[in-house]
């Protein structure tokens, strides 16, 4: 049993409710912050120092879900220290809740279990800094809604005013301000005499009580105040903490409250509900066809930057242009575009090339990545997706400089996005198989998860000092302002989202992007969870629903499932993930659709294929026909201009027959057979080559037409022979030239023969992926925290261990290093090795760095001694000139 349940070893801070813990238990606190094991503190004390220090609880209070969150602003209001009653009281009211009443030991253990709160349940400690954060003060109100105490409010009161609220509320006169404080509040908290007094107030007075009661509970009076508010500042019901300035005590709020803290509690998450339910079988088909136009999206924009893409910009990422460039020729809007961008960037398929003139380019990854099947190209994909902390929704938008965010560019990360990607697949994984969820059901479960900032601070109303306007002062009770004081607790800074909202306007829209870019990826069909999705996420088979309906819910009209849904699966680690997306390319695998080996000629100069071709037939159609349209079935054209490509890049007319006869269903039709002919017969009769460049042809009524041409000009044109000419610009130059006049020319080498002018494929040096920016420190694995467990008990043991005085030593106080003499030190540890008895010793490194360590020496010989170390569990030699002192333990 722990000393937080033994009452007769209560703790007498958080450090000793640590040093009462077991390992188990010490794991789970560091694993839940393990912004607390870095580095691994020396001892418990020091552990439950930075367990209370302000930025790693407001980093635990982050990420407390709405109930648990209440729980502790509720114990922020307590008293302190509270018992375990009192507490329910606050949450549950007096009428009781059985709801909070069964979920209220769960989320004080969850508080326990974090070291945001430490004792038994007689007294139960709100770590002070979380105390500061959740309590309500004019600068910083707490949800709640409540105002001070009414010690705290009268703190600043002159005793004769005290006095005359002790004789108008029906009190006796006390000699002190302190007494007669309590002595009100005292009445406040009697429930049968402050239920008397309300009685006794005026209706207008009571209409003033219930503006303030859910708060805000601060308000404004003029000099010469209404009766009805007179009547409440005469009783203490109403006190005065400023000129012009009134607030409503909290054991007054909480006693029209019936005591609850909340105007509504939320111990049970609110199901995601199901707004459709559609047929496994169609959800994965639907999916399926998403992630093979994924795939091939992906490979279509790679495919488009081939000899090497847009230019970088100066502050890094891709133009506007570029971008809109992008999107037209991918066929998608130009947010779409830069999620697919972003994507490859991530995957590690596309970077930049690091040249004096900077651009983007495919990586050797890429080539790689395309001949690995289908199933695991995707599974890189969505891995990288998953894990990406860069954000494309946030691309046309501005950031803190106002500059415009960029795709590729920097400040797109956002480290909440992988948790947020996560969590919306978990909880997508939780509904009945071939449910689509309710966005808005969705939205409203994450931030039950993780409250929005002002349920966690109640910042972002106007001050409580602001000055009412006319019409405000005229109405009702002609002074009462009901407004909520400060802007929000210090310490809860935003996620540095451009726009209003900060981190949780940020978090709502990443939730709905993932389901946008789930759907893209084809994780999800029809808004449902595939089964290669659920499979991505380690999560189990979803059960049936009953519901047999196939087609979506109408407004409104939601499927009750909340009630069947699963355990949301945890998230996995970066080897758990590989290996789950794995399996989900596998079993996405078999739902693609087979590569077709055939297309469909056509007379009008097209050819149809029907779906995928396999990829030398795709990479050879690609060149000898420019894509028309895409869908289910794409349709190429062919043209003088694409044959003459074939041409080019080494294909004869006889091959460029042979091809498409052996892979049309149909006939070579006779017009594309003519257009092959014809232009092959063209192609090469003119000859370039090198000079500055010539240009020679056996027929010289060719190269007399060319002459004779105004469009040759500038190419400096002039005859050297009948069949020759030279040109005093390069043989590129040239070849575009004359292909922009209408002639097919052909390349030709030194010796005479066609140069093959094949595109190569240009790529940047070998690059890594981009690493996701990390949210805190990273969560420590098991064989670390076992490490620095045994580490900070041991460092614990040597700190806490008693230890005898050192005649002669300077005194030092409990848990300082000792100092003893060198003489002294020597004598200590040789007794030690004849008595076998164990040492406390301060030591330092050579680094500098002092520690504290218990030993049992063994020998000592040469300037060292060799002892079984208790703090490091092992035995080590230690350098005599570097222990500062030793003690004896005490028996």
């Amino acid at each position: 049993m722990s000393t937080e349940e033994n009452p007769a070893a209560a703790p007498r801070s958080l450090a000793e409710a640590l040093r009462g813990r077991d390992d188990v238990s010490l794991a789970a606190l560091l694993r839940s912050r393990p912004d607390l094991i870095t580095p691994v503190p020396t001892d418990l004390t020091q552990l439950a120092t930075r367990a209370g220090t302000r930025a790693s609880v407001v980093r635990a209070l982050e990420r407390l879900d709405r109930f648990t969150l209440q729980t502790a602003q509720a114990l922020a209001i307590a008293s302190d220290p509270a018992a375990y009653d009192e507490l329910l009281g606050l949450m549950a009211g007096d009428d009781g809740d059985p709801a909070v009443s069964a979920a209220l030991p769960h989320a004080l253990g969850t508080l326990r279990a974090q070291a945001l709160v430490w004792g038994g349940d007689d007294r139960l400690r709100l770590v002070r800094t979380a105390r500061e954060l959740l309590a309500p003060s004019p600068q910083h109100p707490s949800p709640t809604g409540l105002g001070p105490t009414v010690r705290e409010a009268g703190a600043g009161m002159s005793p004769g005013r005290i006095q005359e609220l002790l004789a108008t509320a029906g009190l006796p006169s006390t000699h002190d301000s302190v007494s007669a404080l309590n002595a009100l509040a005292g009445l406040f908290d009697d429930p049968e005499r402050m239920s008397a007094l309300l009685d006794q107030a005026p209706s207008e007075s009571v209409e003033v009580l219930e503006r303030l009661v859910w708060g805000p509970p601060y308000g404004q009076v003029t000099a010469d105040p209404a009766p009805r508010l007179r009547w409440l500042l005469d009783r203490g019901l109403l006190l005065p903490t400023a000129p012009g300035t009134v607030v409503l005590p909290r054991e007054v709020a909480l006693r029209l409250r019936a005591g609850r803290a909340h105007r509504t509690t939320e111990p049970v998450p609110p199901p995601v509900e199901a707004a459709a339910a559609h047929r496994p079988q169609m959800v994965d088909a639907t999916a399926a066809g998403q992630a093979y136009t994924a795939l091939a999206t992906v490979e279509e924009l790679l495919k488009d930057w081939h000899e090497g893409g847009p230019a970088v910009l100066r502050a890094g990422g891709l133009s506007v242009r570029d971008l809109k460039r992008t999107a037209v020729a991918l066929d998608v809007p130009e947010p779409v575009a830069a999620f697919w961008v972003e994507l490859a960037y991530a995957a590690g398929l596309l970077a930049s090339d690091g040249e004096a003139d900077e651009r983007y380019a495919a990586t050797p990854a890429y080539d790689e990545w395309r001949e690995r099947p289908a199933g695991e190209r995707w599974a890189r994909l969505v891995t990288a997706w998953l894990a990406a902390t860069r954000t494309p929704g946030l691309v046309g938008e501005r950031d803190a400089k106002d500059r415009t965010l960029s795709a590729l560019g920097p400040g797109l990360d956002r480290s909440a996005a992988p948790e947020v990607r996560h969590r919306v697949l978990a909880l997508l994984a939780g509904l009945p198989e071939g449910a689509a969820p309710d966005a808005g059901s969705l939205l409203a479960r994450l931030r039950w998860e993780r409250p929005p900032r002002a349920d966690r601070t109640g910042g972002g109303a106007p001050s409580p000092y602001a000055r009412r306007t006319p019409a405000q002062a005229a109405e009702g009770t002609r002074g009462v302002a009901a407004r909520a004081g400060g802007s929000g607790a210090p310490g809860y800074p935003a996620d540095g989202a451009s726009g209003a909202g900060g981190e949780d306007d940020l978090r709502s829209r990443l939730a709905r992007w993932t389901l946008a870019e789930a759907e893209m990826l084809g994780v999800t069909g029809r808004g449902a969870l595939s089964s290669h999705g659920r499979a991505l996420i380690g999560a189990p088979p979803a059960p049936r629903h009953a519901d047999t309906r196939t087609e979506p819910a109408g407004p409104g009209d939601k499927l009750p499932v909340h009630h069947r849904q699963t355990p949301v699966p945890p998230a996995l680690s970066p080897a758990e993930q590989a290996t789950a997306a794995a399996a989900a390319g596998r079993l996405l695998d078999p739902l693609l659709p087979e590569p077709l080996d055939h297309v469909l000629l056509q007379a009008d100069l097209t050819a149809v294929a029907p779906g995928p071709l396999e990829r030398p037939l795709a990479d050879m159609l690609g060149v000898l026909a420019d894509v028309e349209s895409k869908g289910g079935a794409t349709v190429y054209r062919f043209t003088p201009a694409s044959v003459r490509r074939a041409l080019d890049a080494g294909q004869s007319a006889a091959d460029l027959h042979a091809f498409l006869a052996a892979h049309s269903r149909t006939p070579v039709p006779q017009p594309l057979a003519y257009l092959i002919d014809d232009v092959a017969r063209r192609h090469g009769h003119l000859r370039v080559g090198a000079a500055s460049s010539y240009v020679r042809c056996d027929d010289d009524a060719v190269l007399n037409e060319i002459l004779a041409d105004r469009r040759a000009a500038g190419l400096g044109l002039r005859r050297l022979a009948p069949t020759v000419l030279a040109a005093r610009t390069d043989p590129a130059a040239l070849l575009e030239g004359l292909r922009a006049m209408g002639f097919a020319p052909a390349a030709e080498s030194a010796e005479g023969d066609v140069l093959i002018a094949r595109a190569d494929a240009y790529r940047t040096p070998p690059r890594t992926p981009p690493e996701p920016v990390p949210d805190g420190p990273p969560v420590p694995d098991d064989t670390l925290l076992a490490a620095a467990i045994r580490a900070v008990r041991a460092g614990d043991l040597a700190s806490t261990a008693p230890r005898k005085p050192v005649a002669g030593a300077a005194d030092t106080a409990p848990g300082e290093l000792p100092r003893t003499t060198a003489a002294e030190t020597l004598a200590g540890l040789q007794a030690a090795v004849l008595t076998n008895d164990t040492l406390w010793i301060g030591y330092v490194n050579a680094e500098g760095g002092a520690s504290q360590r218990v030993i049992a020496p063994i020998r000592v010989e040469g300037g060292f001694v060799t002892a079984y170390d208790h703090t490091a569990d092992e035995v080590r030699t230690y350098p005599l000139h570097r222990i500062t002192g030793v003690a004896e333990l005490a028996e």
